[in-house]
C-alpha cells in the first residue's frame, strides 16, 4: 500500500494540472477532463514503468523509492510530459510551443516539487 502512495500523488497532481488548464481557458472542467487528462495519464503510467525498470536494472526492484527526485521523479516527469504531448499530437489535440513550456514547468513543479519537499523535510 505504501508503495502506491507516490503513484496516487502523481495521478492526483496530473489531474489537477489538467483541471487548472481547463479552468484557465474557461472550458468545461468536468465535461472535458477525460479528453485533456488521458494523454498525460498514459504518459504518467509509462513514466512509472520506466522508473521501475530503471530501479530493477539497478538492483533495487524490490525497494524502489517513489519519493526520489532522481531518477524516479525526473523519469516520471519527462515521460508524462513527452508522452502526453506525443499522444495529444497524434490525437489531434493542440501542442503549441507555449503550452509545452507551461506544461513542462507546471508538471516539473508538481511531480518534482512534492518529492523535493519530502526530501527537504526528512
Amino acid at each position: 500500500m505504501k508503495r502506491l502512495v507516490p503513484v496516487a500523488v502523481d495521478a492526483v497532481l496530473v489531474i489537477l494540472f489538467c483541471v487548472i488548464g481547463r479552468r484557465s481557458h474557461d472550458e468545461a472542467v468536468i465535461a472535458g477532463l477525460l479528453k485533456t487528462a488521458w494523454p498525460f495519464a498514459i504518459g504518467l503510467a509509462i513514466g512509472w514503468i520506466v522508473a521501475l525498470a530503471v530501479a530493477g536494472r539497478a538492483g533495487r526492484a524490490g525497494r524502489s523509492d517513489g519519493t526520489l527526485v532522481w531518477p524516479t521523479g525526473v523519469l516520471v516527469w519527462l515521460c508524462t510530459l513527452c508522452g502526453g504531448m506525443l499522444l495529444r499530437a497524434v490525437s489531434g489535440q493542440g501542442i503549441a510551443f507555449s503550452f509545452v513550456l507551461v506544461a513542462a514547468t507546471v508538471l516539473a513543479l508538481f511531480l518534482l516539487g512534492w518529492r523535493a519537499a519530502i526530501r527537504a523535510l526528512n
